[in-house]
């Protein structure tokens, strides 16, 4: 059973940073691909990263250049570094893990955590 369980969330000012780490069981993060969505209040859940077994990470580009992905196989947990930090990006955010053989941010994913809220204020 796949089981990831995502913390680190919080409130933050903007411009301000925060990490999410994700636990994973039962799904090998150093052979798979990995990633963090997002749902804002009254918003379609959007994909934010990706990595994949090689450590290639993908982003949207609402959050390239400020958030970096990344994950430590040897825990089997995966971190999504947050920067620059803007009340738009306030949002549940879930860890998650696909099967298949593709991996990106705009791929769905096979399994999801239970999320945890970032909250921007400005």
């Amino acid at each position: 059973q796949v089981q990831l369980v995502a913390f680190g969330g919080g409130s933050v000012q903007a411009g301000g940073s925060a990490r999410l780490s994700c636990s994973v069981t039962g799904y090998t993060v150093s052979t798979g691909c990995v990633g963090w969505v997002r749902r804002a209040a009254g918003k379609e859940r959007e994909g934010v990263a990706a990595i994949d077994r090689y450590g290639t990470a993908s982003y949207a580009d609402s959050v390239k250049g400020r958030y970096t992905i990344s994950k430590d196989n040897a825990r089997n947990t995966l971190y999504l570094q947050m920067n620059s930090l803007k009340p738009e990006d306030t949002a549940i955010y879930y860890c998650a893990a696909r099967s298949g053989s593709f991996c990106g941010y705009g791929f769905s994913f096979s399994y999801y955590g239970q999320g945890t809220q970032v909250t921007v204020s400005s």
